[in-house]
């Protein structure tokens, strides 16, 4: 095969040398995958409330689970190339987990729930887990030269 035909080495999927992940960026891919199947089961109730009649603003109601549906998709994706080692991940995961902070710290200053508490909490460990060291080393798309721009290595 002509060495001008030949594929570009793919980018690793593992983070290290050795294959292995920091545990502290599962933890938070992990989170980011339950803040998608809340926001999966979110839609679905609404859903059920906009077939069942009980939705009193249908227009808001397809806007609230399309908005979800799309959200988590996101999220999924985002935390699958987390996982995978890819930079551009953390931009959407680290913007979501900053709103989710504003928005439970208003639920709290409304009235404190468990439900405000847990997604603050969530939040801020994924917050704070795609800021540690290690994770931010793993994900680091090293399969791009840092000083020209990013552009594939060849």
């Amino acid at each position: 095969m002509p060495s001008s035909a030949r594929r570009p080495d793919p980018v690793p999927t593992s983070p290290d040398a050795s294959g292995r992940r920091p545990i502290v960026l599962a933890v938070a891919c992990l989170l980011v995958l339950l803040q998608a199947a809340v926001l999966v089961g979110l839609a679905i109730a609404w859903i059920t409330d906009l077939v069942s009649g009980a939705s009193q603003v249908p227009g808001a109601t397809v806007f609230l689970v399309l908005f979800a549906l799309g959200i988590a998709a996101i999220l999924l994706t985002a935390a699958r190339a987390l996982y995978r080692g890819r930079r551009w991940a953390r931009s959407p995961v680290i913007t979501w987990q900053i709103l989710l902070i504003a928005m439970s710290v208003g639920w709290l200053g409304a009235e404190p729930t468990g439900w405000a508490v847990a997604v603050l909490a969530s939040a801020l460990l994924v917050g704070v887990a795609l800021l540690v060291p290690s994770v931010v080393a793993a994900t680091s798309d090293r399969g791009h030269r840092p000083d020209d721009g990013g552009s594939p290595a060849t």
